[in-house]
């Protein structure tokens, strides 16, 4: 018998099973391709109001453990799994994911059409959905009740996520730089790579204004991942920072407003990039990484040459394979740049993590 249903916003339905808590919940339906890493999936703040369905067949087998979260919270709205796994063996979990998201409060669903819904996705596009547990009520008015929710065009979510008070990451060793980092929905690893590399790391709110960043007197100013819509985001601070010349670095939500900052333009992607395993192609060396994505937006700009910009010129310095999509850019004169994945690897490849000794270099020349 059938105890819960995933409804898409074009009348789309898929049946299932209960998964974690019981209930229902709305978002924007997603995938995630990684194989690996789904605790850090459920805690990244850039899932903040998505429902996430995960390709690989067989999830949950490690169970859950203390160490890992990038949060102190699950921020994915919904969870859709092919065939969670009876049983936890790794000697480092302490429960098992139901069990975790039971306690978080994470409606799920297991279901057998998760490819279904994922080439279902690919065609369609990221689109709303719902997740119901024993619903009482027929499909059409779930259908409506899922077109009734908010879209992700316009949502602006980074401050939902993100500190409420400043905090800091404090260097691991010797102090080389102190780093002022505007939390937008940082995943936890981040700060402790950069910690690791000498870094006390000054976490700030989403509000923070350039006299707030620029207040910690830093050597560089790191803005981080996060959810939602960049467009709706006040990039003015960050203008000022480079107007300044104190040098930047910025991840995926990061990279959006760096572009926006040089005058770019944003627009959301058909179904984004979800998953550990995305080619990207560093137009400088001619390099290959494999990398972690997760975004539903990209900044528009040109990729055949250098552009001009309030800063000084830039360029594109990264590319997707898969689809050319936009994934880094950098003002010329080295001081400034951005990437779209997430060089932390937390899940992921570790081919990205000399991003951070990049950032490291440009603060160096900096002080001397």
């Amino acid at each position: 018998m059938t105890d819960a249903l995933l409804v898409l916003e074009d009348g789309r339905v898929f049946r299932g099973t209960p998964y974690g808590a019981v209930g229902e919940t709305f978002g924007e339906m997603v995938f995630n391709t990684g194989m690996t890493g789904y605790q850090e999936t459920l805690t990244d703040p850039s899932y903040h109001r998505q429902i996430v369905a995960m390709t690989a067949p067989h999830i949950g087998n490690t169970g859950v453990n203390d160490e890992d979260p990038e949060s102190g919270r699950v921020w994915v709205a919904g969870y859709v799994v092919r065939e969670p796994s009876r049983i936890v063996s790794n000697w480092r979990a302490d429960r098992s994911l139901d069990d975790y998201l039971k306690e978080q409060g994470v409606v799920g669903i297991a279901m057998p059409g998760t490819r279904a819904l994922t080439r279902h996705l690919r065609e369609r596009g990221a689109m709303r959905a719902g997740i119901f547990s024993a619903p009482a009520e027929p499909v059409e008015a779930l259908v409506e009740r899922v077109r009734q929710a908010p879209p992700m065009t316009g949502a602006d979510l980074a401050a939902e996520v993100a500190t409420t008070e400043p905090y800091v990451v404090p260097a691991i060793g010797a102090k080389r730089f102190t780093v002022a980092a505007v939390d937008l929905g940082i995943k936890g690893m981040t700060p402790h790579r950069m910690a690791e590399r000498g870094c006390e790391v000054h976490v700030l709110p989403a509000t923070a204004t350039a006299a707030d960043i620029l207040a910690v007197e830093p050597d560089g100013v790191f803005f981080s991942n996060g959810p939602g819509d960049p467009a709706t985001a006040d990039v003015g601070p960050l203008r000022e920072v480079l107007a300044g010349g104190t040098p930047f670095f910025g991840i995926c939500f990061g990279n959006q407003l760096f572009g926006r900052a040089l005058g770019l333009s944003t627009y959301k992607l058909r179904y984004g990039h979800r998953g550990v395993n995305q080619p990207v192609q560093d137009l400088r060396t001619g390099k290959v990484e494999i990398s972690a994505h997760n975004h539903g937006f990209a900044v528009e700009a040109p990729l055949d040459g250098p552009f001009e910009t309030p800063f000084g010129p830039a360029e594109v310095s990264h590319v997707n394979l898969n689809d050319r999509c936009v994934e880094g850019l950098r003002l010329l004169d080295g001081r400034a740049f951005s990437v779209q994945y997430h060089p932390e690897a937390a899940a992921g490849p570790h081919d990205a993590a000399y991003l951070f000794d990049e950032f490291c270099e440009v603060m160096s020349r900096a002080q001397a």
